[in-house]
């Protein structure tokens, strides 16, 4: 949900028996609880901290579908200035430049 001129994308890539599963720019839609479901790995944007508007998902927004996602582990990205100020208080994973993942 996300009205760039572009379609908006999800993606899962299996390989390996784990799943790694990814979120494009969106505000919360049912769709990423499909996305997520059963994934070792979801990577979801996250531009805000506080609803802001537009069409990014904001961390209270998402954490309260946090158990509706059923992903083992949860990793945001696409984090704005206030998120990023916040990453060291999250109750998730925050990207960070250089960080690498192992599912």
């Amino acid at each position: 949900m996300h009205p760039s001129g572009a379609p908006a994308y999800a993606l899962r890539v299996a390989l390996g028996g784990k799943i790694l599963a990814f979120s494009g720019d969106t505000i919360w839609t049912d769709a990423l609880i499909r996305t997520a479901s059963g994934a070792d790995l979801f990577i979801c944007e996250c531009n805000y901290w506080e609803k802001g508007g537009g069409y990014h998902l904001d961390y209270n927004t998402l954490m309260s579908h946090r158990a509706e996602l059923g992903c083992r582990r949860l990793v945001l990205t696409h984090m704005d200035d206030a998120m990023l100020r916040q990453i060291r208080n999250l109750d998730t994973e925050g990207a960070e430049d250089g960080k690498s993942y192992i599912l």
